[in-house]
């Protein structure tokens, strides 16, 4: 083996964060909310809100269309979509305030049923795509002083569903809200160490 190429050969990840994207803290959630909501960023709110409620994939969040969360001008309290991973469909919620940010949205930017929820400002793509959503994400962390390294799409993928799981300690819930096929996907997912699972059986009397 010629040792001169070997050793010139780095690692993939050298210089790069791996491993799993923290989730946001809430205060995290609602610096971020706050500063979109004055700086009247209507796409971007709209996008922030319903990354956390819907817990999707950065692939199927960016694919989604207008018709997938609403009917007619009025966004539904939940919806439905195909995993572009699994090919199994997952449902979601959409709260209140995450409506209220995509009927703004969709009326400023006027989009219609067939169109992406979230086009594209690029005239190379019909809607955002996966590597623009993972810079949004990152202005989003550095807007708040959080280190940009540390975050990234899935960041949002997780929030909603580490605050689900502290609250409940319910994994088959997180399984199903994730889209997840097995359990032990989600175990990896949220991060579950044995220190969780004794602080449940700690709270479980016989």
């Amino acid at each position: 083996m010629n040792t001169s190429i070997t050793a010139s050969r780095q690692p993939w990840n050298k210089g790069k964060q791996v491993g799993q994207r923290a989730p946001l803290r809430l205060r995290d959630i609602w610096a971020i909310r706050v500063r979109l909501q004055l700086a009247e960023k209507a796409r971007d709110l709209a996008l922030f809100n319903l990354a956390i409620d819907s817990k999707l994939r950065a692939c199927d969040l960016v694919k989604l269309r207008v018709r997938d969360v609403a009917h007619g001008d009025h966004v539904s309290s939940r919806a439905i979509v195909m995993q572009q991973k699994t090919l199994r469909p997952v449902q979601f919620e959409i709260t209140e305030q995450t409506r209220t940010a995509l009927e703004a949205w969709m009326q400023r930017a006027q989009l219609r049923s067939e169109n992406f929820l979230f086009p594209s400002r690029l005239s190379s793509s019909d809607h955002l795509s996966t590597r623009q959503y993972a810079r949004i994400v990152k202005v989003w962390a550095t807007s708040i002083s959080l280190d940009p390294s540390a975050y990234g799409t899935h960041t949002l993928r997780r929030t909603k569903a580490s605050l689900i799981y502290r609250r409940t300690k319910n994994l088959r819930a997180v399984q199903l809200l994730l889209g997840h096929t097995k359990l032990e996907s989600t175990v990896r997912y949220l991060g579950i160490e044995v220190n969780d699972a004794l602080e449940i059986a700690e709270q479980t009397e016989v």
